[in-house]
């Protein structure tokens, strides 16, 4: 495995593929990875028809609402590494803010996403999703590849890229892959490393309240069906921040069962100071 921290120098390597047209896989992460992440590279490298890999491991300044999670975000790059090399990913790009964001280059991304980017994580963490849409952009612009992938447990962001590469017209398949979950249910996230035991023993509540609404829909109203999920995880000592259902393709909220074809179920909570999100296709 090839560990870049240039991007001219990860273009260089990449040129061969480039010429001869080869399908190239990119899995973009904020390190501190985890078997999610690592499913994504397995996925990519020994599922796909991918000639190579590549992964990217860069906490993007843009996209924190606070500079003190900023300054929380676990860093662990020279396990990262190991992770990757093992799961198969041909090179990984390290680079510094200077080489994503160089002085004199205009990044900045005017995408209206209307009901995609103003809901759920859109209404709680404004900005978050125009400094995604910056760093990623910018990410497809370094590497080309011709597949994407992302996790269902950002849900909202895969749609929210995938808008960005439809309006960009990059020729770059986006795949959602599924939530890699603990055995106890709690989705795998890089934040986890941050929990307390007490709160690590309750944020499984989560992946139950979402497991409950897929039974509740069939017999509750929307309204009563959010205000049973609320108070089930507050009942558990969360705090949580939302419990949404949407349209699965548009994020529309819905008022009522029949509003959607497919309707997902997003629910951010507090466990103590580590901010955790979830969803479900219910």
């Amino acid at each position: 495995m090839y560990l870049f921290k240039r991007v001219r120098d990860l273009q260089a390597f990449l040129q061969p593929f480039y010429d001869k047209n080869r399908p190239i896989g990119f899995i973009p992460t904020m390190g501190a990875l985890h078997d999610g992440h690592l499913s994504l590279v397995r996925t990519s490298s020994k599922v796909a028809n991918n000639v190579c890999t590549i992964a990217s491991i860069f906490v993007n300044p843009t996209q924190f609402n606070e500079s003190s999670d900023l300054e929380k975000y676990p860093r662990t790059p020279a396990e990262d590494l190991i992770k990757l090399a093992k799961a198969g990913c041909q090179a990984v790009l390290m680079p510094s803010v200077e080489e994503v964001y160089p002085s004199g280059l205009n990044t900045k991304v005017e995408i209206d996403f209307s009901k995609l980017g103003s809901v759920m994580e859109g209404a709680h963490r404004p900005g978050h999703f125009e400094g995604v849409a910056e760093v990623v952009k910018r990410l497809l612009e370094i590497v080309q590849p011709t597949h994407l992938y992302m996790g269902q447990k950002d849900y909202q962001q895969v749609l929210i890229v995938r808008k960005l590469v439809e309006t960009f017209k990059m020729p770059i398949s986006v795949e959602m892959c599924p939530i890699i979950r603990e055995k106890d249910g709690l989705a795998m996230s890089s934040r986890n490393i941050r929990l307390t035991p007490d709160y690590r023993a309750k944020a499984p509540i989560i992946y139950k309240t979402l497991q409950d609404a897929k039974n509740w829909i069939q017999a509750v109203s929307i309204d009563e069906l959010s205000q049973k999920a609320l108070s089930q995880l507050e009942a558990e000592g969360l705090r949580p921040e939302y419990f949404q259902l949407a349209n699965a393709q548009t994020l529309e909220l819905i008022a009522d069962q029949n509003d959607a074809k497919q309707i997902v179920a997003c629910v951010a909570a507090w466990a103590g100071d580590v901010r955790l999100i979830d969803n479900m296709i219910i």
